[in-house]
Protein backbone atom coordinates (compact mmCIF):
# COMPACT_ATOMS: atom_id res chain seq x y z
CA UNK A 1 0.00 0.00 0.00
CA UNK A 2 1.58 3.56 -1.05
CA UNK A 3 1.26 5.90 1.51
CA UNK A 4 -1.24 7.96 -0.37
CA UNK A 5 -3.83 4.91 0.03
CA UNK A 6 -2.24 4.58 3.70
CA UNK A 7 -3.22 8.09 4.15
CA UNK A 8 -6.59 7.55 2.60
CA UNK A 9 -7.16 4.50 4.46
CA UNK A 10 -6.19 6.00 7.83
CA UNK A 11 -8.04 9.35 7.89
CA UNK A 12 -4.33 11.00 7.96
CA UNK A 13 -5.45 13.48 5.40
CA UNK A 14 -5.38 15.74 8.06
CA UNK A 15 -2.96 17.05 10.71
CA UNK A 16 -0.33 14.54 11.63
CA UNK A 17 2.30 15.49 14.35
CA UNK A 18 5.33 13.42 14.94
CA UNK A 19 7.25 12.72 18.31
CA UNK A 20 9.77 10.70 19.27
CA UNK A 21 10.40 8.54 22.62
CA UNK A 22 13.91 9.54 23.23
CA UNK A 23 13.92 6.46 26.45
CA UNK A 24 13.71 4.46 23.56
CA UNK A 25 15.94 5.85 21.08
CA UNK A 26 19.11 4.04 19.78
CA UNK A 27 20.74 7.05 18.18
CA UNK A 28 21.35 5.45 14.93
CA UNK A 29 20.28 8.57 12.74
CA UNK A 30 18.15 7.59 10.42
CA UNK A 31 15.21 9.10 10.92
CA UNK A 32 17.96 12.40 10.29
CA UNK A 33 19.02 10.99 7.18
CA UNK A 34 15.27 10.34 5.97
CA UNK A 35 14.16 13.67 6.85
CA UNK A 36 16.40 16.09 8.41
CA UNK A 37 14.03 18.88 7.82
CA UNK A 38 11.93 17.02 10.86
CA UNK A 39 14.42 15.26 12.75
CA UNK A 40 18.09 15.66 13.98
CA UNK A 41 20.61 13.98 16.19
CA UNK A 42 21.40 16.28 19.54
CA UNK A 43 24.42 17.03 21.42
CA UNK A 44 23.42 13.94 23.17
CA UNK A 45 23.49 11.14 20.61
CA UNK A 46 19.62 11.02 20.37
CA UNK A 47 16.82 12.28 18.20
CA UNK A 48 14.75 14.74 18.59
CA UNK A 49 11.92 16.30 16.28
CA UNK A 50 12.15 19.84 14.78
CA UNK A 51 10.19 22.70 14.91
CA UNK A 52 8.77 24.39 11.21
CA UNK A 53 11.24 27.35 12.40
CA UNK A 54 14.03 24.28 12.68
CA UNK A 55 14.41 24.81 16.66
CA UNK A 56 15.22 21.46 18.42
CA UNK A 57 12.20 20.33 20.25
CA UNK A 58 13.83 18.75 23.09
CA UNK A 59 11.00 18.59 25.76
CA UNK A 60 10.14 14.92 26.13
CA UNK A 61 7.40 14.36 24.18
CA UNK A 62 7.54 17.31 22.50
CA UNK A 63 5.38 16.98 18.58
CA UNK A 64 5.67 18.76 15.28
CA UNK A 65 4.10 19.10 12.82
CA UNK A 66 4.60 16.40 9.28
CA UNK A 67 4.76 18.34 6.34
CA UNK A 68 2.63 16.56 3.97
CA UNK A 69 5.65 16.76 1.47
CA UNK A 70 7.78 15.20 3.81
CA UNK A 71 5.16 12.27 5.26
CA UNK A 72 6.59 10.00 3.07
CA UNK A 73 10.20 10.18 4.11
CA UNK A 74 8.68 10.95 7.88
CA UNK A 75 6.90 7.11 7.48
CA UNK A 76 10.57 5.54 5.87
CA UNK A 77 12.11 6.84 8.77
CA UNK A 78 9.11 4.89 11.12
CA UNK A 79 9.40 1.99 9.45
CA UNK A 80 13.39 1.94 9.70
CA UNK A 81 13.92 3.27 12.72
CA UNK A 82 15.70 0.54 15.26
CA UNK A 83 14.70 1.65 18.70
CA UNK A 84 11.01 1.56 17.46
CA UNK A 85 10.38 5.04 19.07
CA UNK A 86 8.98 7.68 16.21
CA UNK A 87 4.95 8.02 16.33
CA UNK A 88 2.99 9.35 14.47
CA UNK A 89 -0.55 10.83 15.11
CA UNK A 90 -3.63 12.56 13.89
CA UNK A 91 -3.35 16.06 15.59
CA UNK A 92 -7.43 16.08 16.07
CA UNK A 93 -7.63 13.33 17.86
CA UNK A 94 -4.33 11.94 18.81
CA UNK A 95 -5.01 8.61 17.40
CA UNK A 96 -1.42 7.18 16.25
CA UNK A 97 -1.51 6.14 12.36
CA UNK A 98 2.45 5.07 11.91
CA UNK A 99 4.53 3.71 14.84
CA UNK A 100 5.13 1.30 17.25
CA UNK A 101 1.57 1.57 18.66
CA UNK A 102 -0.45 2.25 15.04
CA UNK A 103 -2.89 -0.75 14.56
Amino acid sequence: MSVQQEVQATGAGEALEVWIDQDLCTGDGICAQYAPEVFELDIDGLAYVKSADDELLQEPGATTRVPLPLLQDVVDSVKECPGECIHVRRSADGVEVYGPDAD
